[in-house]
């Protein structure tokens, strides 16, 4: 598919300081557009980046179909940009627009938009370790129509932010049991807006507590864990890496999860994909045997959990020198996406 592209007259790079790069504070030149509009994906467009123009009316607004996702870009030591595992966000971006009832995007917009979208903004990938373009794909309903029905008009597009870390300390985390992320039937599994709007209010209280995030239950018992505001959560257990399983579809199947269980089993480490209840993390923790716990997700790759409180329970966990699985799991990916070692799963796509 052709995509047409209309450059910025002045590049904002002078404006992007790589000693101070903050989480979603900074965008880069341009932006990929596409609507879906009479049954069929209209030419794609790349143009400057800034503010669009929008009905108040549309359905998005008012009965929020809207879907997203999260990627990094990443410039090795020669200079060469190239992206984590997009096709997999491609796949598990379609998987979400047919739960919410949205047209599937093709991949010659996706990844060949994505592509030249960030080759376009390739002095915008950070040069340094640690640091990543994030790329944020997203498709909103645009029908100007406030009755309730599946919208026939849709508009796709891309946007990149230089990224540091999400989070720059270990995460304090809070084991919620007053709210409800997902049930078995619903969006859990879908990168849906929804599924964060409601998260905003628990956020909110816990912060005031001094929490990071919340650490979800399920809906009926509440007591299975399903996974962390912004990750995917694995523990640390003994010597086995316990996370809970997909099967129910409350919970996002991260790409970064994906890729962690990966190299943990060809590691040779024990990796269970389960149930997991907060009493058997409690009673681990008490017993000496929980010797870690991290989330993993694109926004914030491999983030160690010093605490997590339940029922009244501080768990606090080892000093993070004394972690082996998680601190190597994280050079590991980091030294893939860097370019220090052979990329053996070709999960890096380059961008030409």
């Amino acid at each position: 598919m052709d995509i047409s592209i209309s450059k910025v007259e002045k590049s904002r790079i002078s404006e992007f300081d790589k000693s101070n790069i903050k989480f979603g504070k900074l965008y880069a030149d341009h932006m990929l557009v596409a609507d879906y509009e009479d049954g069929q994906w209209q030419t794609p467009s790349i143009i400057p980046f800034g503010n669009i123009t929008m009905s108040p009316a549309i359905s998005s607004i008012h009965y929020g179909q809207s879907i997203f996702e999260g990627i990094k870009a990443y410039k090795n030591h020669k200079g060469e940009v190239s992206i984590f595992r997009p096709s997999e966000n491609f796949k598990r971006f379609n998987i979400s627009a047919k739960r919410m009832a949205m047209p599937e995007i093709p991949s010659s917009i996706f990844i060949d938009g994505m592509k030249k979208l960030i080759d376009l903004d390739s002095a915008w990938v950070p040069d340094i370790e640690g640091a990543s373009l994030y790329i944020r794909p997203f498709m909103f309903a645009t029908d100007e129509f406030i009755g309730i029905r599946p919208a026939g008009k849709f508009r796709f597009m891309i946007i990149n932010s230089p990224a540091g870390a999400y989070y720059n300390q270990p995460a304090k985390i809070f084991v919620q049991s007053n709210y409800v992320r997902a049930f078995k039937g619903g969006t859990g599994f879908a990168k849906a807006a929804g599924n964060y709007a409601a998260a905003m209010l628990p956020l909110m209280e816990l912060k005031e507590k001094g929490y990071d995030q919340n650490l979800w239950m399920d809906g009926v018992h509440h007591k299975y864990i399903h996974e962390i505001g912004t990750m995917n959560v694995l523990f640390v257990i003994g010597n086995k890496v316990v996370t809970p399983d997909l099967s129910e579809g409350t919970i996002l199947a991260g790409i970064t999860r994906d890729s962690v269980l990966t190299l943990l089993r060809e590691k040779g480490v024990t990796v269970e994909e389960r149930p997991v209840t907060i009493d058997e993390v409690k009673e681990a923790y008490l017993n000496g045997e929980l010797k870690e716990a991290f989330g993993a997700g694109t926004a914030a790759v491999i983030a160690p959990i010093e605490e997590l409180f339940y029922d009244g329970l501080s768990m606090t966990l080892p000093p993070l020198d004394q972690w082996e699985i998680s601190n190597w799991v994280a050079k590991r990916l980091a030294d893939i996406r860097y370019g220090n070692i052979e990329d053996t799963h070709h999960w890096m796509e380059g961008i030409k």
